[in-house]
């Protein structure tokens, strides 16, 4: 809806910026559309002949439940892939608005560019040059809507910062919402902007764009607070659950030149940070560049950080290099070889990638493209329209879900895996004393796996479970998630818990044909190292919709002194138990 009203504008601003040009620009203009052109036809076809992605099939299902919000991320990705999916049902429908708005993207960083007086070679050499750009030139997922907002606030911000408009005002709101809507990373672009011009807190202007930016904001905020702010918890504690590592520091930095182009990167660094700024814009997309990378090289040192978050960094990085090529007045004389090679292995790389090349299909990140449609289809045979449980994270339900058109693909993770949307959906309500297939990755279960499928994909065990019986939406409270505990001494820990389902739950065994069972499980980085059991009491416990339910476990800290994590689990039989609290901290000593 917002999109409807910003073409209009952005048209008309791109327009009125094209009636002055003199004829050395047509000629450049005309280099830069045949440079898209190419651009988005290598991106169009990578995104027809490539198998879904993991993440991107996950977002899949997120169009399947539009929301205000996700346990993982705002909507925007699930706005993309419903708006492209409804026009083609394959793989290029969930990928087609991510092709487009890239594109996009790059033809307003351009028109930016362009009163700068940057070439249009140079352009085309370094912006296509940038490996991250290629990324997440055809696959969908958060970063593709993130570009393109990016983009768009840029765009119009460099039109506010000359003329105090209202109505300049009113559409930056409206992108503001529309980035945050996209990844939570977007708030880095709106801090480091405001350090970059301060004076911005002087027009009143720039209260309206806060105002309508956080009206059209609300919706996801009320949805985080409905849902007790799991993206929060997630992205700001259980990310970083594992601890520090020296490596996610000392591979941040090689990372970032990989991502910034595997030849030229190096200099996009040096010459993006040393180039002067010229004006309050240029000064904006120097703060952001640095500020940002850096923001991300400090997060290093609390856990991972993945490599292409920092994606937002190179819009503002690589405009500041090509107008430095302009202040300068020259660039080094090798550059163009050097960066058409560094084009050249790319795009080499993007082909390999499209016709198999047998080598890349070792690579894990390469691999998730191939072979999952026949996977799919072959579980689905075994199945039938029954629902399918599987036991290894969000992707292979949802690729199972994408390529079935369906939702009865279900995520039941293990005990120390993240929560996922899977956890919120009402999947798992439907599947409820029902008959299911269970597919297990890489290992039979005794008792539960009769069957077992192997192809290029991989290797799965299955088998069919009568009278569902899970619990994955309890979420157990306590007063504290940070305890102090004497080796080998007990703790009462007070449980608390509502009953989220539409119907009434209970916890007794009696004539049930798979039992229930409440555990403690401690944990020392990934490895459990005790498991204790509730008493009896817990089966008597029974909740109606929306019911709050109490119980006292009393745990004992492990004889070692370390820290540790606790996590609550409810294990019904046959399955080996989930996760049912956020995980607490226990320093033994």
């Amino acid at each position: 809806m917002l999109l409807s009203y910003l073409c209009p504008f952005i048209y008309s601003s791109i327009l009125m910026q094209d009636t002055s040009l003199n004829s050395t620009a047509v000629k450049h203009n005309k280099f830069i559309i045949y440079f898209l052109l190419l651009w988005a036809l290598l991106n169009a076809v990578q995104a027809f002949t490539l198998e879904i992605h993991a993440d991107e099939a996950y977002y899949w299902v997120y169009s399947r439940f539009l929301d205000w919000g996700y346990y993982d991320h705002p909507p925007m990705v699930a706005v993309y892939i419903k708006a492209g999916y409804s026009l083609l049902h394959n793989e290029f429908g969930a990928r087609l608005f991510t092709v487009i708005t890239t594109t996009a993207s790059l033809y307003l960083m351009w028109v930016m560019l362009k009163r700068y007086r940057v070439d249009a070679i140079n352009f085309i050499l370094v912006i296509s040059g940038i490996f991250v750009f290629h990324i997440y030139g055809f696959t969908t997922t958060p970063d593709a809507p993130l570009l393109f907002f990016t983009v768009l606030f840029f765009y119009f911000y460099q039109q506010y910062v000359e003329k105090d408009s209202f109505k300049l005002a009113i559409i930056l709101g409206a992108v503001v919402a529309c980035l945050l809507y996209s990844k939570y990373h977007g708030i880095l672009l709106l801090i480091f902007t405001l350090a970059a011009n301060i004076k911005l807190l002087k027009r009143g202007s720039f209260y309206a764009i806060v105002l309508l930016a956080l009206a059209l904001y609300a919706p996801h905020i009320i949805w985080q607070a409905n849902h007790g702010f799991p993206s929060l918890s997630y992205h700001l504690s259980e990310r970083s659950a594992e601890g520090y590592n020296f490596e996610y520091t000392y591979i941040y930095p090689l990372g970032q030149l990989l991502m910034a182009g595997p030849l030229i990167g190096w200099l996009l660094f040096y010459k993006g940070f040393k180039a002067k700024s010229q004006d309050v814009f240029t000064r904006t997309l120097r703060v952001n560049a640095i500020g940002i990378l850096a923001f991300f090289f400090l997060t290093s040192f609390k856990g991972e950080v993945q490599l292409h978050w920092t994606l937002i960094a190179y819009v503002p990085l690589s405009m500041m290099v090509l107008i430095s090529f302009t202040q300068s007045g020259v660039k080094p004389a090798w550059f163009n070889r050097l960066a058409i090679i560094n084009v050249a292995m790319i795009v080499i790389l993007r082909v390999c990638i499209i016709i198999a090349f047998p080598p890349l299909l070792k690579v894990d990140a390469v691999r998730s493209f191939f072979g999952f449609k026949e996977w799919a289809k072959l579980i689905r045979e075994k199945a039938g329209d029954n629902y399918v449980i599987f036991n290894e994270g969000f992707q292979n339900p949802s690729k199972y879900n994408f390529y079935n058109n369906t939702t009865k693909g279900f995520d039941y993770d293990a005990r120390y895996y993240r929560r996922t949307q899977y956890d919120i959906w009402p999947i798992e309500d439907s599947l409820q004393h029902k008959r299911a297939y269970v597919v297990c990755a890489e290992y039979p279960v005794k008792g539960l796996t009769t069957d077992s499928l192997i192809i290029g994909a991989g290797k799965w065990y299955m088998g069919w479970v009568d009278d569902i019986r899970t619990y994955q939406k309890i979420d157990f409270q306590v007063p504290s998630y940070k305890e102090v505990m004497a080796p080998g001494a007990s703790k009462d820990f007070e449980l608390s818990f509502t009953n989220p389902y539409a119907f009434p739950i209970s916890f007794s065994n009696q004539n049930a044909k798979h039992k229930v069972f409440l555990e403690a499980c401690v944990f020392k980085k990934l490895d459990q190292v005790s498991l204790q059991q509730a008493d009896s009491t817990f089966n008597n416990i029974s909740l109606k919709t929306g019911e709050t339910g109490h119980f006292k476990f009393n745990v004992t800290a492990p004889k070692q002194p370390g820290k540790y994590e606790l996590i609550f689990s409810i294990r019904t039989e046959p399955f080996v138990g989930g996760r049912n609290n956020k995980i607490i901290n226990i320093t033994v000593e």
